[in-house]
């Protein structure tokens, strides 16, 4: 693939998307512009710094979310924007769990902040000339009441006054969201692609991220250590390799009639058949216990428009024996370095 050196600028580049996104970017030939709120964070910017690529192609800046202008000078010469600085928030201010709060709390704490930190990015890339941006959000925001037999990006959507009700205010941030950026899209000119993952493995590049599930609760089973449930939920699981992941948000990049959301999914499974599969790599691991009741069926996705952007995703038990093994591997080593 020829980049012709084109500089794409990925906010929020120490986070789980956004470092695989810089991976990507610096694999496939981009200069880099990646954004944390401290460019030299030494727990995080010396293992975007080892990157392949990254000494010649990426440069970090320092930029917070909630700062007007914070992100021109990252911004600046780049063709594409990724915002991926949008990490989900459980709490407010005062550590009050996003469940127990009311909605102008709610608003004001979990999902105002988040959305005005999309639309900042995004104003930064209006006013610097970079045409297109693509924005990871969350397969949350796709949840209609009731239940649709078969999801998909264009037809169905989560109400936003519904979550808000249920007190699921970090959800119903992913939906807010969106509609703010599409409506700023459309009113700017601009191109704007929106991915929506959910559950993600694969190998990790930072590791902070190890504190995280799935990584904490298969190292832990790996360790003899509790599963993730002590009964196996009757739900399903949506899922997808961050290196799939990631070459999901170049495709919708790189093609200039890509536009709109598209599912960051390969597809959802039942935890009994997940804790099955893990059970095939980890036969000495503890076992929740087991499902009583008849078990629901998976969310189903129509990935019409995810398979348009032409990546070819790993199955299940792939992207599962791969996290294990590279967990396996003990990949940042005793002294927490990447390997």
């Amino acid at each position: 693939m020829t980049t012709d050196r084109k500089t794409i600028c990925v906010a929020g580049a120490s986070g789980l998307v956004g470092s695989n996104i810089v991976r990507a970017g610096l694999e496939r030939g981009y200069a880099v512009n990646g954004t944390l709120r401290d460019r030299n964070d030494a727990d995080k910017a010396p293992y975007l710094e080892a990157l392949p690529g990254a000494p010649e192609r990426l440069r970090l800046f320092s930029a917070e979310m909630a700062e007007d202008g914070a992100f021109d000078e990252a911004v600046s010469g780049c063709d594409g924007v990724f915002v991926a600085c949008l990490v989900p928030v459980y709490a407010g201010r005062d550590g009050k769990p996003a469940r127990e709060m009311d909605d102008e709390q709610g608003y004001a704490e979990i999902i105002t902040p988040t959305v005005e930190g999309c639309l900042n990015v995004m104003r930064s890339a209006a006013r610097t000339g970079a045409g297109t941006v693509v924005v990871c959000s969350s397969t949350s925001s796709t949840n209609p009441v009731p239940p649709a037999p078969v999801k998909n990006e264009v037809d169905h959507w989560s109400d936003e006054e519904e979550q808000c009700r249920a007190k699921k205010y970090t959800s119903a941030t992913k939906t807010v969201m969106e509609k703010a950026a599409i409506r700023y899209a459309d009113e700017n000119g601009m191109r704007l692609c929106v991915l929506l993952p959910t559950g993600m493995y694969g190998p990790l590049i930072l590791p902070g991220h190890m504190n995280h599930n799935p990584y904490a609760w298969l190292r832990r089973a790996m360790d003899g250590g509790e599963p993730r449930h002590g009964k196996v939920p009757n739900d399903s699981h949506s899922m997808i390799h961050l290196h799939d992941l990631a070459a999901l948000f170049l495709a919708a990049y790189e093609n200039p009639d890509a536009s709109g959301r598209y599912y960051g999914v390969y597809e959802s499974w039942h935890w009994r058949d997940i804790y099955a599969e893990v059970g095939k790599l980890l036969p000495d691991m503890k076992i929740p216990e087991p499902l009583t009741e008849p078990p629901v069926p998976p969310t189903r996705f129509d990935f019409t428009r995810r398979d348009s952007l032409g990546v070819a995703l790993r199955d299940i038990p792939t992207m599962l024996r791969e996290t294990v093994e590279w967990l396996r591997s003990d990949p940042f080593g005793p002294g927490g370095r990447a390997r």
